[in-house]
């Protein structure tokens, strides 16, 4: 283990300092853990009888498509979580226990202690910037940037850098516990009202951790208004997964026809649709339960549409696929990108993304989870999280010429190359409760096992494209692999 590691982890060459305070996080069930693949068949009735009853955020979609007539998955996705209305993420408790999913950052503070070495050796390795700025995308409750903050204060030279740190993020109920997790003070923040009158934290500051950084939250990245001068250190974690997606299917006209949401009473035929999922720790997939009360449905449209005519341009995409299958693409994903490695390159900064997903374009990935298992992601809207697998094969196309990326590679090999053993050992020695103890083996191993969270979840970093150095611990692609777009085929 290198001597950034080992110092920031508690150690050094004349013994172990104090290590960080034991945090104790209760094991939790995440969105993805395991690397089976189910295939689930969804028949949708028509049966009016047994609708679930729409909330106010169903009958605004509804009342939309019957009006435009059927809408993009990328719609209903953006419709479902953010709309003000009562989408997903305006609600506060989706992570955790009492919630539908727990992530990395949740499951123990090992994960944000490793993520923060990271930074430190390529603030290093990129010359020491004198100015820094973290930029988290979807920061959640906000607990990995503040277990980043705290181990990040065991390096002054590196802590004193910070300028700032934005946090990218709609939900005002998130904001607030993002605001209280980060220990900001009351007195030094600003406040908006939303509908409701109740105030959304807008700007503040943090003290906790030795130093004063000032915390400002963002509806969008393109608020962003980081200094010019400062090294933009951008982090997204399981941010990607949760960016709309756009679904196509091949006809046997060689034309790609969109997959679209309609309502289920409309006129003509529902489509037989079928999806495949990713796992995590429910026994079976459930993706297809209640489909008979579902108030939509998915159709496919009979001539091209604008998405299927901008998006699937690029020939890999005609010559890979056959007759009926599949894909899915971010256009979202794609715009947040290419802006991330703008800033990268061109303010010598530096971004990690965690994710779930492959290295190549798949085609039924979409799926909705609630209560820590997958659901129809078609039933009632608002009420669950809706994921898709994320396409790093994508990502690394669209910041090719801005930026450099590296990977992706497993989360497992990524913590394990930066220490995580090091660090779990310090905190087992820190303890002598059995309980702990075992709390924190369990948690070390859902982080890395290949059949939890250590595989399916990839790695991928991002650097300006002046860097002639492979970041730790990537291997160095090839030039060709950089520059390709890899479409794989799908087995349908």
């Amino acid at each position: 283990m290198n001597s950034i590691a080992r110092r920031t982890l508690g150690c050094q060459a004349g013994g172990c300092l104090r290590p960080v305070t034991l945090l104790q996080r209760q094991p939790q069930a995440c969105r993805l853990g395991s690397s089976r693949v189910v295939p689930t068949q969804r028949d949708i009735s028509t049966d009016s009888s047994k609708k679930e009853e729409l909330s106010p955020l169903g009958k605004h979609i509804r009342d939309m498509i019957l009006v435009t007539g059927p809408i993009s998955i990328a719609k209903y996705m953006q419709l479902a979580l953010n709309s003000p209305i009562g989408g997903y993420y305006t609600r506060g408790q989706v992570f955790g226990k009492e919630g539908d999913f727990v992530t990395s950052p949740e499951i123990s503070q090992m994960f944000g202690e490793i993520v923060a070495v990271w930074y430190v050796m390529h603030w290093e390795m990129l010359g020491k910037p004198p100015k820094t700025t973290f930029v988290e995308l979807g920061p959640g409750r906000g607990t990995l940037i503040n277990d980043m903050l705290r181990a990040a204060k065991r390096f002054p030279e590196f802590f004193k850098t910070i300028q700032c740190v934005y946090l990218v993020e709609r939900s005002p109920e998130l904001r607030r516990i993002q605001h209280d997790t980060l220990g900001c003070e009351f007195v030094n923040t600003r406040f908006m009202a939303d509908k409701s009158g109740a105030d959304i934290p807008v700007k503040s500051k943090i003290r906790a951790h030795g130093g004063s950084i000032e915390v400002k939250w963002h509806d969008l990245l393109d608020e962003v208004d980081m200094a010019a001068d400062s090294a933009p250190m951008v982090i997204a974690h399981e941010f990607f997964d949760a960016l709309p997606v756009c679904k196509f299917e091949k006809s046997n006209s060689f034309q790609w026809n969109e997959i679209l949401v309609d309502v289920a009473d409309s006129e003509g035929q529902p489509m037989d649709t079928r999806t495949t999922a990713r796992l995590a720790s429910s026994p079976q997939s459930s993706l297809s339960e209640g489909a008979e009360a579902c108030n939509f449905r998915f159709v496919k449209a009979r001539n091209v549409t604008a998405n299927s005519a901008v998006l699937l341009h690029n020939a890999a995409f005609g010559s890979k696929f056959n007759e009926g299958d599949r894909i899915e693409t971010s256009p979202e994903s794609a715009r947040v990108m290419a802006q991330v490695a703008d800033w990268i390159s061109s303010r010598n900064g530096m971004g990690l993304v965690f994710d779930y997903g492959q290295d190549w374009t798949q085609g039924d990935t979409f799926r909705g989870v609630k209560s820590h298992k997958f659901t129809n992601p078609l039933s009632a809207p608002g009420s669950m999280d809706l994921t898709a697998d994320v396409d790093f094969s994508y990502l690394r196309h669209v910041a090719t010429g801005k930026a450099q990326c590296h990977g992706p590679i497993e989360q497992g090999a990524f913590l394990h190359a930066m220490g995580i053993q090091e660090r779990l050992k310090q905190l087992l020695r820190s303890t002598g409760d059995e309980k702990v103890q075992k709390n924190l083996v369990d948690c070390y191993k859902r982080l890395t096992d290949p059949h939890s969270m250590g595989r399916i979840y990839k790695v991928l970093a991002v650097l300006p494209n002046r860097i002639d150095k492979t970041p730790t611990p990537f291997a160095s692609p090839s030039k060709d692999e950089l520059k390709k777009l890899k479409v794989e085929k799908i087995v349908r």
